[in-house]
């Protein structure tokens, strides 16, 4: 299908007083569109950094990120954000619901920045609900939902946008087992069956196990992939 998202020499330092702390080494990684790999290694390996500069959350400090052949490290701040509206979906471990607006209200946020009539809006808010198992739930607030189905509106959140990427940070963090597999499941169903890229960082070995590849850092460097099972150096 192609490579999606392609990084060379990607580098991240962070100033901290008079320090410089260098989180990402001269990273060099492709993503072919419609895979769907884990970022795994120890906390403070840099894998929530790579995942936000891929997302456009933050900018890199040297090298190069194209996503769909566009330079996003080269685009300045406003058309950053306009770019990372319509291609990026996000998904949290800690859903970022906003707890007075029902599960219908809260997956049509990112619309409202869209010239979408109201009609529209909510059309396409339940789609993304139907599309998570969610359409009985449009009503209901945060509080009246598990920690399960918030995070599923959280996806539907993500999606309602028909983006070109899912970013997804500890989605199973703040989960059950039970829940975590059921979100995992949803994961694997709008990568396999909807065509989304997805990059999602994890602790749990058995989420990454949901991941078409796994990718692993450690101080900040690219240490081995792990290709469907088999270890590459």
């Amino acid at each position: 299908m192609g490579k999606l998202i392609e990084i060379r020499e990607l580098s991240k330092v962070y100033q901290r007083g008079k320090q410089k702390v260098e989180v990402l080494h001269h990273i060099d990684l492709d993503v072919e569109q419609g895979d769907f790999l884990a970022l795994m290694g120890p906390s403070g390996s840099g894998k929530t950094t790579l995942l936000n500069l891929i997302g456009g959350l933050d900018a890199p400090s040297g090298g190069a990120i194209s996503v769909g052949g566009q330079r996003i490290d080269q685009l300045a701040a406003g058309a950053l954000a306009k770019w990372r509206a319509s291609q990026v979906g996000f998904v949290f471990q800690f859903y970022n619901l906003m707890p007075q607006l029902s599960a219908q209200r809260n997956v049509e946020l990112p619309l409202l920045l869209t010239k979408l009539s109201a009609a529209e809006r909510s059309k396409r808010a339940a789609i993304a609900l139907q599309l998570v198992g969610l359409a009985d739930r449009a009503k209901h607030k945060p509080a009246e939902l598990s920690g399960g189905q918030q995070q599923r509106v959280s996806i539907a959140r993500a999606i309602v946008s028909d983006p070109t990427l899912l970013v997804c940070d500890e989605p199973t963090g703040d989960l059950d087992r039970e829940s975590a597999e059921e979100v995992l499941a949803l994961l694997g169903v709008l990568n396999r069956e909807h065509g989304k890229t997805i990059l999602m960082v994890t602790h749990d070995p058995k989420a990454a196990e949901r991941a078409r590849h796994i990718l692993h850092l450690d101080k900040g460097r690219l240490v081995e992939t792990m290709v469907e099972g088999a270890a590459v150096a």
